[in-house]
């Protein structure tokens, strides 16, 4: 053996575990949403992401966020961006090892239940929702804003027929007239509208301690193998919405590149963009989200799937599913 072979071995068994397994990584898949526009995809269309972090993307397109935890399981997806709280508390309440590592987008008006215009059901009549059919994506955000505003309006969900049904599914059956009710998100949404009405607005819902917010995610392995590759992960997505969040300028020249990558029109991305906030890196690792409210919401919110059935328990504490080291790598804290 050369004394450069034994040098370079020698330096490759100082390396870290970690830093050891990324330096092997050349290629990592990243679960997202269509017609669900966001910074982050002006910085994926410029190809940012593969120049900073080094390695090739595979991008790939999901419908729930229920299928993105079962990409991760099978180690299909390395990385979801925008995956819901909810599908998030669901499979770690199963016993998935996922973290969270940012907070993706908060989104109270993009994300609800509409019911059909025919029915003439408002807020002051919701008690008639009892015995309707009503399209919903079980483990989801929209399913937990589903069972917190009948909740809310004391209705049994146990009352009514409910259809598991992805969101654009859920608004074609609408708008067929197949069913009273359906719930979803983003350009899904907006179609479900057409035919019908929402029973609270999003400040409503805030104000009744119903948030709506999405987290990229990323299994435990994933994020303990390569945490340098996370962290400019996360720092290319956080620049990306510090320039979005600059001004109008900035929103001008990225809007049309988010839209034709999320699939839309231009007006229906403007439109959707528009419901969405996108906190800074640094507001992401305080108390409201990941320094402690982000836990404590997935606690509660366990609670009420684990009342419903939807769950069979809850864990004890979801401190252990928040990991924001390579976060606070990403903007040098």
């Amino acid at each position: 053996m050369t004394i450069r072979r034994i040098l370079a071995c020698s330096a490759a068994l100082a390396l870290p575990q970690a830093a050891l397994a990324e330096a092997h990584l050349d290629e990592i898949t990243v679960a997202y949403f269509l017609e669900w526009p966001m910074p982050f995809q002006y910085a994926k269309a410029q190809g940012t992401y593969e120049e900073e972090l080094g390695v090739d993307i595979n991008w790939v397109a999901f419908d729930t966020g229920t299928a993105m935890s079962a990409a991760m399981a099978s180690r299909d997806v390395q990385i979801a961006v925008s995956q819901g709280v909810p599908p998030f508390v669901v499979a770690t309440s199963a016993g998935q090892d996922l973290k969270i590592v940012d907070v993706a987008v908060s989104y109270s008006d993009n994300d609800n239940c509409v019911v059909a215009d025919t029915l003439e059901i408002d807020r002051d009549t919701a008690d008639e929702l009892a015995g309707l059919r009503v399209g919903v994506p079980i483990g989801t955000a929209a399913h937990y804003g589903f069972l917190s505003q009948m909740n809310h309006f004391g209705v049994d969900p146990a009352s009514m027929q409910i259809v598991d049904m992805a969101p654009a599914d859920g608004a074609a059956a609408f708008a067929q007239g197949s069913l009273d009710m359906v719930c979803g998100w983003g350009g899904a949404l907006r179609r479900m509208k057409e035919y019908g009405n929402v029973l609270l607005t999003g400040a409503e819902k805030e104000e009744l301690g119903i948030l709506v917010f999405d987290v990229t995610s990323a299994p435990a392995e994933f994020v303990a193998d390569a945490p340098g590759l996370l962290a400019d992960f996360l720092r290319v997505t956080a620049e990306a919405n510090a320039r979005w969040n600059s001004g109008e300028a900035a929103q001008a020249e990225m809007l049309p590149v988010i839209a034709q990558d999320a699939g839309m029109d231009l007006d229906a991305a403007r439109e959707t963009i528009a419901t969405f906030v996108f906190p800074s890196a640094e507001a992401q690792l305080e108390e409201k989200w990941l320094g402690g409210g982000a836990q404590d919401f997935m606690k509660g919110m366990a609670g009420v799937f684990t009342e419903a059935g939807s769950i069979s328990s809850a864990l004890d504490t979801y401190a252990d599913t928040v990991d924001v080291g390579p976060l606070r790598e990403a903007v040098g804290r």
